[in-house]
């Protein structure tokens, strides 16, 4: 009777381990992910290290909003025991919208296989596109429950291209190795991560929180900043649209400045059939820039309601200056008229303090820090810059259809630089 009771005994207590350790590896799957931003003071992009390859490797990317994808050289120091090239028209291929298959003259080696596929690459400063392998390897990035970084977490069979490196050759710091694309594509940075981590909750969210040394988050808020801000609770929401290009837009209808209608046609305001008009933003650009008609009414405007200060020579690309020493320092950045984007809702407007209207452009000269974007009619009327999205929570919420935004976080005694990336014990 009593080895019954222990048999019993044994099976209760193994059973019992079994089901709390299934349990703890359930919750303990990560849904949140972070990268750390470093904005690069020469060309004002912003750069983020990723870990790749076998064994793992930092490697510095530039970060692109709107990129398809994400690419590297590969040329000459790429090394790596997973790396794997798919073949042509296989999963992988129709995943990137591939059907092209790539043929290599030179030895075989990383970005340089026949038969694999071949995926356009693009430098989004210049513009420059080259053939580019498909390519799979390891992926690593960090989890956080929201204000600490935690362990790093591997993604075994992340797709990318293999770039040549003419593509780095002008206008991405001189440190950088690739751009990662954020975009709406099936291989951009957050998709994948999406599709990878699905089981474990994980949503179709990623939000960017700029400046000198930001951070990204990957997942559901909250994301929380020195002193234990929750910097989502001030977050307002307007629809989050998509370009058949996979790039982000959201639907400005009016502008103001000082609460005053700045009048503007409106029309531009408006997507046409042709895809041509709106409001784009961008982390590439690194001030809004605005169709010609726009930027000569908001200048003109801002400039009558600071008519107070004086003026000076611009400096290039701006094109309404003033001396610095005029104009009065408050919480929120430069004593200067409020301009608001009004969204799809008269009642909801992303409002632009002085820290993100106005830049000082030289020693002693401060300009308002938009830039006249011609009469070209080609592509969006409003592309908002990095600059303006700085120190300000932007969270691309796919699952909602929806942006969040928060507009200065000054105002809750934190900023994008207060991310505490001390790791936990």
């Amino acid at each position: 009777m009593a080895s019954s009771f222990l048999l019993f005994l044994l099976i209760f207590l193994s059973v019992s381990s079994f089901i709390l350790l299934s349990e703890s590896q359930k919750t303990s799957k990560p849904n949140r992910f972070i990268l750390q931003l470093q904005k690069d003071p020469k060309t004002k992009l912003y750069v983020t290290n990723i870990y790749k390859r076998t064994p793992s490797q930092k490697v510095p990317f530039v970060v692109d909003l709107n990129g398809r994808l994400l690419w590297v050289t590969c040329e000459k120091s790429y090394r790596s025991s997973t790396y794997h090239a798919p073949r042509c028209h296989s999963t992988q291929c129709s995943r990137a919208d591939s059907h092209y298959c790539h043929i290599c003259s030179t030895r075989d080696g990383p970005g340089c296989h026949n038969n694999t596929c071949g995926v356009m690459s693009m430098n989004p400063v210049t513009g420059l596109t080259a053939m580019s392998e498909l390519a799979q390897d390891v992926l690593s990035i960090q989890s956080t429950q929201g204000s600490n970084p935690g362990p790093m977490v591997r993604v075994p069979q992340f797709l990318f291209t293999c770039a040549p490196s003419l593509l780095l050759q002008r206008g991405l710091p001189s440190t950088v190795q690739g751009v990662a694309g954020l975009g709406h594509s099936l291989i951009s940075l957050p998709t994948q991560l999406t599709s990878h981590f699905s089981s474990a909750g994980f949503a179709p969210i990623f939000a960017l929180c700029l400046a000198p040394k930001g951070v990204m988050f990957f997942g559901d808020s909250p994301y929380y900043m020195l002193p234990n801000v929750d910097i989502t609770r001030p977050l307002s929401y307007t629809p989050l649209i998509i370009s058949p290009q996979g790039e982000y837009y959201m639907e400005v209808k009016s502008i103001k400045i000082n609460d005053k209608d700045v009048p503007i046609d409106t029309a531009l305001l408006s997507i046409n059939k042709q895809g041509v008009g709106g409001t784009k933003l961008s982390t590439i650009n690194p001030y809004t820039i605005l169709h010609h008609s726009i930027f000569k009414a908001v200048t003109q405007f801002f400039s009558k309601e600071l008519s107070a200060i004086p003026q000076v020579k611009p400096v290039a690309p701006f094109g309404v200056c003033f001396k610095s020493k005029s104009i009065k320092n408050s919480r929120v950045g430069l004593e200067v008229p409020n301009i608001d984007l009004v969204l799809h809702d008269k009642h909801v407007m992303w409002r632009i303090y002085g820290a993100n209207s106005i830049v000082e452009a030289a020693p002693g000269v401060s300009c308002l820090a938009f830039v006249d974007g011609g009469m070209d009619n080609n592509g969006a009327s409003i592309i908002i810059g990095a600059y303006q999205m700085e120190n300000n929570l932007v969270q691309f919420d796919k699952a909602r259809s929806r942006l969040g935004f928060s507009s200065s976080l000054l105002f809750y005694k934190t900023s994008c630089n207060n991310f505490n990336f001390t790791a936990i014990p």
